[in-house]
């Protein structure tokens, strides 16, 4: 097999392995790393509508990643809808994405809901949901964050920025400090001026 039949196999098996990605900004970055790819091996062959095609689709690819890149900060992608923790479509999310939750939350079940004082609200963008947040209030204005959950698509676009640090969400409610999970895997909090406390992290509202 030939170098440049070897860089059109390439192409193609970073397209299909595209569109075996959950989340959106990794799935636009690898797709338009294959379109690129496969432009050039098109082009070094002569398949000239083949070109055409990949550089439609890698256009589009880049107008999409511009778009979810100029907006990942943006305050008004995300909104909080505050929700009843017995609502009926919050569970329904919480069962839906069961086995993913633990996977992340391992200490998190369905009773927390029930503590006095639960709360929780949903995290979305126009009519999608892009996460869920269950926490309580422990007392010396701390909201103790029992789940704090992004669905896989969401992962590279910063909803979590926005809950914590730009919504005012936990601040109008008149807490003083947000605690996370104790135990939660792959945390983030670190990049949002999260301090470690223990097992959690710890932010101070101003």
């Amino acid at each position: 097999m030939e170098i440049i039949d070897i860089i059109g196999w390439a192409g193609s098996v970073l397209l299909v392995w595209s569109l075996l990605q959950s989340r959106l900004l990794r799935l636009r970055a690898l797709n338009l790393v294959g379109c690129l790819v496969l432009i050039g091996f098109n082009a070094a062959v002569g398949v000239w509508p083949m070109v055409g095609l990949n550089v439609v689709l890698a256009v589009i690819n880049v107008w999409y990643l511009w778009r979810m890149l100029a907006t990942r900060h943006d305050d008004n992608v995300y909104q909080v809808v505050e929700v009843r923790a017995d609502d009926a479509f919050l569970l329904h999310v919480l069962r839906n994405n069961h086995d993913d939750i633990k996977r992340f939350n391992p200490g998190f079940g369905t009773e927390t809901l029930t503590r006095p004082g639960a709360a929780a609200f949903l995290v979305v963008n126009a009519d999608e949901v892009a996460g869920v947040v269950v926490f309580h209030t422990a007392g010396d204005g701390v909201a103790q964050v029992d789940l704090d959950y992004v669905i896989e698509r969401y992962r590279d676009l910063t909803p979590g920025e926005f809950v914590f640090r730009r919504s005012g969400y936990f601040t109008d409610r008149g807490c003083l400090a947000v605690l996370t999970p104790p135990g939660m895997r792959a945390p983030y909090y670190d990049r949002l001026g999260f301090e470690r406390s223990g097992d959690s992290y710890r932010l101070e509202l101003n």
